[in-house]
């Protein structure tokens, strides 16, 4: 029998995400799918999961981006079939705030602003913390409520938030949101 592969979702796939994602990914021991950046994502759920099948080793790393479509894109169906794949096992979510006010939150369990406070409110695409306990706007977040998700955690824009996650200075907050998802899941490497 397969073993599950271990996979942290990111809702976020532009250059700034994938250059962060790529040096934490290094950092950790882990594998970045890289094919999977794009605003909006354009491989199929399925595609990714063979990328994700592919990889050398966990944990493994996988952006998906609506570029701010309301309701259901690309990167959402993509996500959602990932995250249900019976080969998967999603050890958390990075939920990225974006500038959205539409419709479009999720629940969160936490959130890390862009000074590297943990927080229960939500966070904007800056990383300064909300209003909104427990809920974050972001536009590839709406799916995540209804799938099983050990953790969410919110941060703002990755590889952004007014310089403070700059790829130059190794994404801090995106590494130290990687690193709690593995610590509450427990995750060994």
């Amino acid at each position: 029998m397969n073993r599950k592969r271990k996979v942290i979702l990111v809702t976020d796939g532009d250059d700034y995400a994938r250059r962060s994602l790529e040096l934490v990914a290094k950092d950790i021991g882990g594998r970045c799918i890289s094919m999977s950046h794009g605003n909006p994502t354009v491989l199929s759920g399925s595609e990714i999961v063979n990328l994700i099948k592919k990889a050398a080793q966990d944990p493994v790393l996988v952006m998906f981006d609506d570029s701010g479509m309301l309701g259901e894109g690309a990167g959402e169906s993509a996500l959602k079939f990932v995250a249900q794949h019976e080969e998967i096992e999603v050890l958390g979510v990075i939920a990225v705030a974006s500038r959205t006010r539409k419709e479009e939150w999720t629940r969160i369990t936490v959130s890390i602003d862009r000074e590297g406070c943990l927080t229960e409110k939500g966070v904007d695409k800056y990383g300064i913390q909300e209003m909104d306990v427990g809920r974050l706007y972001g536009d590839t977040v709406y799916c995540l409520d209804g799938l099983n998700i050990p953790i969410i955690v919110g941060v703002g824009d990755i590889g952004k938030m007014a310089g403070k996650d700059d790829y130059e200075k190794g994404s801090p907050i995106t590494k130290q949101a990687v690193r709690l998802i593995l610590e509450r899941s427990g995750f060994d490497g």
